[in-house]
């Protein structure tokens, strides 16, 4: 069956606030304006709003089933021509402790995944001059010869950008030169992209915090390019540092934008994935394989992370008692536009000051995401950043997945946050929040639902054995494991 996108439509008069309104929403009836956007975000009470998010997710997601994915984050290099002053990753060419990953290495890893029962491997780098187009094509071949049956989900869009920058390939247009590139690696085995390098696309913010990155056009084209070519892909968002909250709205808003653009344009599948011509009905995840044109599968926010940046040297709102006279506003939201077209020197502290997010605004920021993305299938919980804990409160405030176990990862914890889980834990934080834990592949079809005595958190005897994990984080020269206290108790 073939079915026709129709993007929904909105009531730009409705007060945001109305339950009438909020129900409508959470239906898939209709859809949030910028300005109801930010409304809800700064009037709406908390749990109200992660109420009203809960009830949209599970108008597409069911009352039952909650997902996870077994996977691994493999950051192949660290060298990095961007200057990114959020980020602890990246390193020079010449740094001592930069690196780039042999083949074999790499092998060595997705082996240990394999074993584990994992389906995808994530694979992301920093942004390296000094590797060519074979060498892509030959690990990606390699990858495939060796693992068939992994997911190869890899190189973010400013990846691309820089492939483009580096490999200089024929072509007219952005566009021509993404696909020329693109084409030949998917030939080679990789099966999609993952949403990294979203940021803030604001432009004030993005030139602010990301110099040497692409920018917001860029980043949207790319994934515009994959999903031409049938890729499903994901969309992320980092906040919680410099920006306004009228930012992350207006960032949300060209992900939905160009979600609706990509259905339009390549087609929708025949399942209730985003808002077709009648409501959604409430289902449980399909299991049959997508055939139409790609898209964006996810939506996935988490807040900056301070240590070891030079971001995180920054002046943190509130610290001082100027920040608390009358009137005093953040200079993030003195700058932002929900158009994204804010004046940098609207404001002289604008860059220069820090609001970082805690667990309150992480939870309404990605309750807001839930209701606001209507043509984006899941909403990922950040327990990477957060904790397990607060991941798994998320599951009450729009998110419908849990992420991926943590072997690995290296960009995150270079800031600071390192928290590490097994299969087992990840089933029990999603029981314990009163869902039935399932395993899913890249594209969120069910491979198993873990509801039987034989399940990874049922056949747990001794939970203590699960609260000191070790987490891999490569080195320059070696590799590297942080021993990691994480709570998966059930008091």
């Amino acid at each position: 069956m073939t079915t026709i996108y129709k993007p929904l439509q909105t009531k730009p008069d409705a007060d945001a606030l109305d339950p009438g309104f909020l129900r409508d929403v959470a239906l898939g009836a209709v859809r949030l304006t910028p300005e109801q956007g930010l409304d809800l975000f700064r009037q709406q009470e908390l749990f109200e709003l992660g109420r009203w998010a809960d009830a949209r997710c599970r108008q597409i997601h069911g009352d039952h089933i909650r997902t996870y994915v077994i996977d691994r984050n493999i950051n192949y290099t660290n060298v990095c021509t961007a200057k990114c002053i959020f980020c602890a990753f990246k390193r020079a060419v010449g740094d001592d402790d930069a690196y780039t990953l042999e083949y074999e290495q790499l092998f060595e890893k997705i082996h240990a995944l394999s074993e584990i029962g994992g389906t995808q491997v994530l694979m992301q780098g920093g942004m390296n001059p000094e590797l060519s187009l074979d060498w892509y094509i030959d690990l990606l071949q390699g990858i495939k010869e060796r693992f068939p049956h992994i997911h190869v989900h890899g190189f973010s869009p400013p990846e691309f950008i820089e492939f483009v920058n580096f490999f200089n390939p024929p072509g007219s247009s952005l566009e021509d030169k993404l696909r020329w590139v693109m084409v030949r690696l998917r030939e080679a085995g990789l099966d999609s992209i993952p949403g990294g390098g979203g940021e803030i696309f604001a432009n004030p913010v993005r030139t602010k915090i990301g110099l040497g990155k692409c920018d917001a056009e860029a980043w949207l084209t790319t994934m515009y390019v994959a999903h031409s070519l049938g890729m499903f892909t994901s969309a992320t968002m980092m906040f919680g540092h410099i920006e306004g909250i009228a930012d992350r709205i207006h960032h949300m808003d060209l992900v939905r934008q160009w979600q609706d653009k990509a259905l339009l344009d390549f087609g929708a599948p025949d399942f209730p994935d985003f808002p077709i011509d009648q409501p959604l009905q409430p289902h449980t995840p399909h299991t049959q394989s997508r055939t139409a044109g790609g898209h964006y599968k996810a939506f996935i926010s988490w807040p900056f992370q301070r240590d070891n940046t030079a971001l995180g040297r920054v002046r943190e709102w509130g610290a001082q008692p100027e920040d608390h006279e009358p009137g005093a506003v953040f200079p993030g939201d003195a700058v932002a536009s929900l158009a994204g077209d804010g004046d940098p020197k609207s404001h002289a502290e604008f860059g220069r000051r820090l609001r970082l997010s805690g667990s309150t605004d992480y939870l309404r920021t990605q309750a807001l995401s839930r209701l606001y993305l209507d043509n984006i299938y899941s909403i990922g919980a950040s327990w990477v950043t957060m904790g397990p804990h607060v991941g798994q409160i998320g599951l009450q405030f729009g998110a419908s997945d849990m992420g991926s176990v943590m072997m690995e990862e290296n960009v995150v914890s270079s800031a600071g946050t390192t928290y590490c889980l097994d299969e087992a834990v990840l089933c029990k934080l999603i029981r314990d929040a009163g869902f039935t834990p399932a395993q899913r592949n890249n594209t969120y079809d069910i491979l198993s639902i873990k509801d039987g005595p034989d399940a990874p958190d049922h056949l747990v005897e001794d939970w203590s054995t699960h609260r000191a994990q070790r987490l891999h984080i490569q080195g320059a020269c070696e590799a590297q494991s942080t021993e990691l206290t994480i709570g998966a108790s059930s008091d």
